[in-house]
Formats: C-alpha cells, structure tokens, sequence
C-alpha cells in the first residue's frame, strides 16, 4: 500500500517518474524494517509522508518505537535479510532518523534525488 502511495504521489512531481524504482525500494526497505523492528504495543500505526524538498524527494517512515536503526555487521550471502539499510544508504543521498515531533516513536527517513545515491 506504501508503494502505490508513492506512485501516486510521483506521477504528480516533476522528475518523479525517474525517481520512482529506487524510491520505491527505499520506501519497501524502511517500511519492512519498521515492521520487523519496531515491535510496540497493538494499536500503534506505520505512517509514511512524501515531501519534495529544493528538488529531492524526502521519503519518511513513522513509528511508534524509540529504537534506533542502524546497519548491522555485513551480511553472509546465505542470509536471508540484513542488507536493507545497506541499500537505502547506497539509493539515498542521505538518510537517516529523529524523534517524532509527538513525542513517541521515531521518523526514519531517507532523501533521494536524479543523481542516484551517495558516492
């Protein structure tokens, strides 16, 4: 459902289409991580918000955890998972994350631009 929300919400930015297979990845990544990790009491949400910012895509994941997101230790090609933060690093021109501005939880969030990831 994240992921047609940011189609929609691409299909209406100018430079959006080009950004759309690499965000889409993002946002999957930091959707799947909030999910698995962000282990809090029933009746505690996910939220994603898109924002285009001087000519970038802001992408943010909100949940209701206060643990912090970090890369693991490199993944052994038999595993299974491990390597999401390690793509949206590589996708994104920056990422990274804050405290919700209500107090509870966190914001994990990731920028993505035409001139692809990091160098």
């Amino acid at each position: 459902m994240a992921r047609n929300h940011l189609r929609d919400f691409l299909q209406n930015v100018p430079g959006g289409p080009a950004l759309m297979d690499d965000a889409q990845l993002v946002l999957g990544e930091l959707v799947a991580n909030a999910v698995t990790h962000a282990r809090v009491s029933p009746g505690r949400e996910i939220a994603v918000r898109f924002e285009v910012v001087c000519d970038h895509l802001r992408i943010e994941v909100h949940d209701a955890s206060s643990e912090k997101p970090s890369i693991r230790c490199a993944a052994d090609l038999s595993d299974a998972s491990g390597r999401g933060l390690y793509l949206v690093e590589a996708l994104s021109r920056e990422w990274g994350f804050e405290p919700r501005p209500e107090g509870i939880g966190k914001i994990v969030w990731a920028l993505m631009g035409p001139e692809g990831g990091v160098e």
